[in-house]
């Protein structure tokens, strides 16, 4: 069994072009593709290291395969797929949720039609899933350094982005619609509701940013709104005298508005809506916070607490006991 990023690419695209090989009407089509998919994303995550793939266990007996050092007597155990895709959006921005819903449906589809007497793939049609399947493809070759053509072939690959480029216009329209209604409720407000509307949201956005959000524009009513995002990457940090600043990289995922209520899930909705990109989360720490240091004004008093403390310990491991009993 290897973990390693290589082989794992190279039998995705094996089980790809045996996916290709059939008619796109039949469930062997979409039984190949949901296989071919999993190996994708576990390639993805042993671009990062291949012992992310091995099952915990106390004893470290799967992780040391992953690290050619395990016993030929202990076979090797993988994390489950939906670890996998787990994994893959706490470490890939590009990955996005609504990846993360197509390629979760796939497994569940895949696991149905190879444990069940059901025919899960012949119910379910390419129109509710191709577009999405080729999509989250995209994401993982992003992540991978490759593109659809190195991966399904030329042809294949000039289907899939017009595709993909369909539902992203489809996702585009969409949230065209909800900010243009929005926008529209918004302003047959009366004046002095949609003041107070404002001041309330500018409000609410301080207290959100304050928690870690980012401030925004709202696209329908152009008050101050917040996004949330998924922090990723390695955490910067910088230092001085006064202060240690860590700063890491987010990736949008979820906008609302407080005064006219427009609500946008899922990276494709905000990138249409354009407050999509990703920030940048910065956290200001003094020194002893940062590196846990004691303030000489709090040292008498933390000295003390370490001596209380030391004696109710004491007193609970050697109690009193009462002679005349």
């Amino acid at each position: 069994m290897s973990w390693e990023c290589d082989p794992l690419w190279a039998k995705s695209k094996l089980f790809f072009e045996r996916a290709l090989a059939e008619s796109r009407e039949e469930p062997i089509f979409g039984l190949w593709c949901s296989l071919g998919l999993e190996l994708l994303a576990r390639s993805a995550i042993s671009s990062i290291s291949p012992t992310l793939l091995a099952e915990p266990d106390n004893e470290h007996k799967y992780l040391l395969h992953a690290l050619n050092l395990g016993s030929d007597r202990i076979p090797r155990k993988s994390i489950s797929s939906i670890q996998v895709l787990f994994l893959c959006k706490t470490l890939f921005p590009q990955f996005t949720e609504d990846d993360y819903t197509c390629a979760k449906a796939m497994i569940n589809r895949r696991n149905e039609e190879l444990h069940t007497g059901s025919a899960s793939f012949e119910e379910y049609k390419t129109t509710t899933w191709l577009a999405a399947f080729y999509k989250c493809c995209k994401s993982f070759c992003d992540v991978l350094g490759e593109n659809l053509v190195s991966l399904f072939g030329e042809e294949e690959a000039k289907i899939a982005e017009e595709m993909i480029a369909v539902n992203r216009n489809d996702v585009r329209q969409r949230v065209a619609s909800l900010v243009a209604a929005h926008k529209k409720v918004f302003e047959r407000k009366g004046q002095s509701e949609q003041d107070n509307l404002r001041e309330k949201a500018e409000k609410r956005g301080n207290e959100q940013a304050a928690k870690r959000h980012h401030r925004v524009i709202c696209p329908a009513c152009g008050c101050v709104s917040t996004v949330q995002g998924n922090a990723f990457g390695k955490e910067i940090v910088t230092s001085d005298k006064e202060k240690v600043v860590v700063r890491q990289a987010v990736a949008p995922i979820l906008f609302e508005c407080q005064a006219c209520g427009l609500r946008l899930t899922g990276y494709a909705e905000l990138e249409a809506a354009s407050i999509g990109g990703q920030y940048t989360r910065r956290t200001t720490y003094t020194p002893s916070e940062f590196y846990g240091l004691i303030d000489e004004a709090d040292l008498d008093d933390y000295v003390q607490n370490g001596i209380d403390e030391y004696v109710r310990n004491e007193a609970d491991r050697y109690p009193e006991y009462d002679n005349e009993q």
